[in-house]
């Protein structure tokens, strides 16, 4: 007789359903009290199944209730298990992995260790009487989340899909669409306790082995109990953790990853995570969106352009306003002047009051708006946008003008393509304000002037964050500022430095 067994480790409660087995009782009850006394805590069902074969030979089965596809557990282990017969007791492990198990993920285990790790991944491990090593077959099978639409990357004319929380699907979009035998996966496991499975993707023959061989250096110097998601790798991997500005662009569109691997960079997933991280860029890799290249190269063009120069007006506007109206007022046209100074007449606050506080509130409400439920949260941004402006105009607080120097500098700040450089700018926005508030126009100046030095001194993955601007790079300014037609973009960026610079076939002439 041979029983099924289900533990509940978390109590020691045992429950037991009777099936027709070969292994005596007396075996199976005598191993059960020797695992009881090593019971794991643990809120998870271990499973236990034992079966003999034709010759008497007793085996054990482990895996975790719910992590485990019972339908590959009872079809293509234990019915064949049940079903199909040894030819001799030597090697049986080697004879089960073979002849017996119909399981094409397989793998010997010699360890403890590995077996604990294997079996808390969801996979099930068989235990041979007689033999040193156990068997670990691929049997994971947990629920996944359907393929769905990017949430944080909409755009109107592209593919619509996006990566999910499984990193076996999500490596399965980039392989499907990149079709090519030099595309390479090199797995890391990082945490002590939590063994996330961490995969840099790249194209070998393209991309720089020394950015290659620096990730994998860096992700190999972790050191931490749980990775969790992509965010707490980017900031150990990231080159300098106090620079407002991501050195490493985060996206959950399987199309951006391939456009980048192909232009020598590489891509990063985090198991449990949808977002894959993409390294090294430049300054610019922030404004170029996917869009761009699906669109004909005047719409992709005018679209990075208006883009740059949202990025100017979400940065400088409020402290120029700042600037004029308290220092250099005569810069002013004479009428707007007039229409400014009687706007603010008898307002209790100086300009940068009225600024900050504006600022401030749009901030909050913001934060509001992305915390709350979406649909109470896009009610609470336009109507408490338009009412506290309304109240705050007609209270005297602020001026007209000032609700729409805010309300443009906030609209500037969404057109930004990458959300993490979008923060950025918001920050950096406070301090070209302080500085108006202090120095005028010369502080908006000292301040610009620093963060130009600090992005050129900038590195990321060891790459020149300046990257086609300083060092300039000609070629690539191509595919920067303008879009050029796609006849143009003939080689990847230089300062990236690929084994391959073309990228486009000139049929014949010349380079």
């Amino acid at each position: 007789m041979v029983r099924e067994l289900e533990i509940d480790v978390s109590c020691g409660h045992m429950k037991e359903r009777k099936v027709q087995l070969l292994l005596p009782k007396s075996q199976i009850e005598l191993s059960i009290a020797q695992e009881k006394e090593h019971e794991p805590s643990s809120h998870e069902q271990v499973h236990q199944e034992r079966a003999d074969d034709e010759v008497s030979v007793p085996c054990i089965l482990f895996y975790l209730s719910g992590m485990a596809n019972s339908d590959i557990i009872n079809e293509n282990i234990l019915r064949m298990l049940q079903s199909k017969s040894i030819r001799t007791k030597e090697n049986l492990i080697e004879q089960v992995h073979k002849e017996i198990i119909s399981v094409t993920d397989t793998n010997k285990l010699a360890t403890l260790e590995e077996a604990v790790n294997a079996l808390l991944s969801g996979d099930a491990i068989l235990m041979v009487d007689g033999e040193m090593t156990a068997l670990e077959m691929a049997t994971a099978g947990t629920e996944k989340r359907a393929l769905d639409e990017p949430q944080s990357e909409s755009m109107i004319r592209g593919p619509r899909i996006s990566f999910i929380e499984s990193l076996d699907i999500n490596l399965t979009l980039i392989r499907g669409e990149l079709r090519d035998p030099n595309l390479r996966f090199v797995v890391h496991e990082i945490g002590r306790r939590s063994k996330q499975k961490v995969v840099v993707c790249y194209v070998e023959g393209l991309t720089n082995p020394d950015i290659v061989n620096e990730v994998n250096r860096r992700l190999k110097t972790i050191d931490i109990d749980i990775a969790g998601d992509s965010g707490r790798i980017e900031q150990w991997i990231e080159d300098s953790f106090l620079s407002p500005f991501p050195q490493v662009v985060d996206t959950e569109r399987p199309d951006r990853v391939i456009y980048n691997l192909m232009k020598g960079k590489i891509a990063i997933l985090v198991d449990g995570c949808p977002f894959a991280l993409m390294a090294p860029i430049s300054v610019g890799d922030a404004f170029l969106a996917m869009e761009d290249h699906s669109q004909r190269w005047l719409i992709g063009s005018s679209m990075r352009i208006l883009r740059f120069v949202a990025m100017f007006i979400a940065l400088f506007l409020p402290g120029l306003y700042v600037a004029l109206t308290s220092y250099h007022p005569g810069m002013i046209p004479t009428q707007l002047t007039l229409s400014l100074a009687a706007t603010r007449e008898g307002g209790p606050f100086p300009a940068i009051v009225e600024v900050l506080l504006m600022a401030v509130t749009f901030e909050i409400l913001q934060e509001a708006g992305i915390r709350l439920p979406k649909i109470i949260g896009q009610t609470i941004g336009i109507v408490g946008g338009i009412v506290i402006g309304d109240v705050a105009v007609s209270a005297g607080i602020v001026g007209p003008a000032l609700v729409i120097v805010t309300s443009l500098t906030a609209m500037s700040s969404y057109t930004i393509p990458n959300y993490s450089f979008s923060v950025s700018l918001r920050i950096l926005r406070f301090l070209f304000v302080i500085a108006a508030s202090i120095l005028g126009l010369y502080g908006i100046i000292l301040v610009f002037i620093m963060i130009c030095i600090h992005i050129v001194n900038l590195k990321s993955i060891g790459v020149p964050y300046s990257g086609a601007f300083a060092p300039n790079f000609l070629d690539h300014m191509k595919d920067l500022i303008i879009r050029a037609p796609v006849t143009a973009l003939r080689k990847r960026p230089a300062y990236l430095e690929p084994l391959n610079q073309h990228k486009v076939n000139l049929g014949g002439r010349k380079q």
